[in-house]
């Protein structure tokens, strides 16, 4: 039962990533496409709307609370709830922490939702762009500290999740100095 239970608990964060993935990209699609004059914007947008709900609430949402529900499951099963308290239990809680900021995450996607429905875009193509990469700093952390566990040291794990985001961020801005053309352009 556990390794039902276990395979369950990691296709639906598969899904849920990939949701939170495309999420963002169809945000950005559809910021840049409120830049764009009529006809054209209103047609975009519509099929974005579509796009973006339907990914949402069919996909996202569900995999999340699928997630959130076989994730305590697998623990109490696979006893890792004993180990929580021990030195050897160390790697657990911390990537519980990185859940707990992952669905934090989670929720601000869900406003950017509701802001972009009403048809508010506060956020640039480029920020978002940036937003995007957060769920990807999520993945490499919770995934170490999952397989890697109480062999990794803590010091050189926080380091090269910094220095990942580093270069990121560095791909992002070289990114978009190709895109535009300009070179001394800020994020």
């Amino acid at each position: 039962m556990y390794a039902y239970l276990k395979a369950l608990h990691i296709i639906f964060i598969v899904t849920w990533f990939a949701g939170m993935f495309y999420i963002v990209r169809l945000f950005i699609y559809n910021t840049e496409a409120n830049e764009k004059g009529e006809p054209e914007k209103s047609i975009l947008q519509k099929q974005f709307s579509i796009m973006i709900k339907r990914l949402w609430f069919g996909i996202t949402w569900p995999s999340a609370i699928l997630t959130v529900i076989l994730g305590p499951w697998v623990m109490f099963n696979g006893n890792w709830n004993k180990t929580l308290g021990d030195e050897s239990g160390r790697w657990l809680l911390i990537k519980l922490c990185f859940v707990v900021l992952l669905y934090v995450y989670h929720f601000s996607l869900h406003a950017i939702y509701k802001q972009q429905a009403a048809g508010i875009f506060r956020y640039s193509s480029q920020k978002l762009r940036i937003w995007n990469e957060v769920a990807t700093i999520f993945l490499v952390a919770i995934v170490m500290l999952a397989t890697v566990k109480q062999s990794m040291s803590w010091l050189w794990g926080l380091i090269g999740l910094i220095g990942f985001a580093v270069v990121l961020l560095s791909v992002i801005r070289i990114y978009k100095t190709l895109r535009t053309g300009k070179t001394s352009q800020p994020l």
